[in-house]
């Protein structure tokens, strides 16, 4: 029987100290590097992997032990929880150098796969933009070393790149994270970059370079844009049905499986107490009972079919992945012998009402509901979390 590799079985690098988070490509270095020896099929302009093995870079191998030509063998450990379909999607418009906008409520991990994808394609997922409202056209093509520039006029010298500019001279993965926050004049300035696929520097037109008229940067082959942005959010801005036409569209949905939750959750908590030099000692069982009540809450409905009023807040994956590393850190740090899950109440109520106050009146609707009568058929962590009613205020 295949063993289903867990994080902590992967060939991940050791932390470098000084970094909270690794970036994927530093990560899982090992993998990547066994991956591009393993499968040498045939890979599109500038990728490191082959499609193939970008796939299976991202799904896993399912627990398989691969080989190489040398004879290494390696478990590819599985990092995003999804479709598998999807991902092969997404692989082939990157293949294919055409713009993929990943779209999904928040917390479905979009910007994790993202990160893998260019990781895996191009071997660096740092080329990216933060869309916000304050995002300037600058940031997404081009600005200037003003001090140069005063200096010694117009050149390439006095050029300061933008992550995407830098990414179409490489020929490599550009990522715009939440696209949908920057002004729509600010959106569409990728309108003409991802169909002519170069950049107009009218500072630069007439001078001389290496490509002849220096007024123009051309994307070399391989280099694409990965996209990222939210359905359900507040502060967005429209996209225009031009730059629509640039991408193709994927939507990254819920995690569908309760056990394959409740091991993403787990395996994501544990991570973070070890970076806090702790240990992750809530019981399974309580894990469970958290995953069942945000897929309850995020679905409107219970596992056994009973009606449940959705909050208008989004109880994403990344939302139970910080409440259990917060009655983690809990545990660990401040334990006076109290049960855990006593805890659990608190931080689902701090969860719950981020936006609206009506939320405190939903999730004590799901506490006199399923809440109550899973208690009353009998089971015990279900009892105790409906003893504990009165910690909701």
């Amino acid at each position: 029987m295949k063993q289903q590799p867990t994080e902590q079985q992967s060939t991940e690098q050791p932390s470098t100290g000084g970094r909270q988070m690794e970036l994927p490509e530093d990560r899982f270095a090992q993998e990547l590097a066994f991956l591009a020896a393993y499968d040498e099929g045939p890979r599109p302009p500038g990728w490191l992997l082959t499609p193939r093995a970008v796939v299976v870079f991202v799904c896993g191998s399912d627990g398989e032990e691969l080989r190489d030509g040398a004879g290494r063998r390696l478990v590819v450990t599985r990092k995003f929880v999804g479709d598998r379909q999807l991902v092969e999607r997404c692989v082939v418009t990157l293949a294919g150098e055409r713009g993929l906008l990943l779209v999904g409520e928040p917390g479905t991990a979009k910007s994790m796969l993202s990160e893998l994808l260019a990781a895996a394609v191009c071997g660096t997922s740092a080329l990216t933009v933060q869309g916000t409202a304050g995002t300037t056209e600058d940031q997404l093509r081009y600005g200037w070393n003003y001090a140069m520039l005063l200096a010694k006029g117009p050149s390439r010298a006095a050029l300061v790149p933008s992550p995407v500019l830098t990414a179409m001279a490489r020929g490599a993965v550009a990522r715009v994270e939440e696209v949908t926050r920057c002004l729509p004049e600010v959106q569409d300035s990728l309108v003409s970059l991802l169909s002519e696929r170069r950049i107009s520097v009218p500072e630069l037109a007439g001078l001389a370079g290496p490509d002849g008229d220096d007024g123009t940067v051309h994307a070399v082959p391989g280099f694409t844009l990965i996209a990222t942005a939210n359905l359900r959010d507040r502060g967005v801005s429209e996209m225009s049905a031009a730059l629509k036409r640039r991408f193709n569209f994927e939507t990254v949905g819920p995690i569908g499986d309760l056990a394959a939750e409740t091991e993403l959750v787990r395996s994501r908590a544990t991570a973070a107490l070890a970076r806090s030099g702790a240990g992750f000692a809530v019981d399974d069982t309580v894990l469970e009972a958290l995953v069942t009540a945000f897929r309850d809450l995020r679905s409107g409905r219970s596992a056994e079919g009973w009606e449940v009023e959705r909050p208008s807040t989004v109880m994403s994956t990344a939302e139970a992945v910080q409440v259990a590393t917060s009655m983690g850190i809990g545990a660990a740090y401040l334990g006076d012998g109290r049960d855990v899950v006593r805890t659990l109440p608190g931080h689902l109520l701090g969860t719950v009402r981020k936006d609206d106050p009506a939320d405190h009146a939903r999730l004590l609707g799901y506490w006199d509901g399923p809440v109550r009568r899973r208690a009353e058929s009998g089971a015990g962590l279900w009892r105790t979390l409906w003893e504990l009613r009165d910690d909701l205020g």
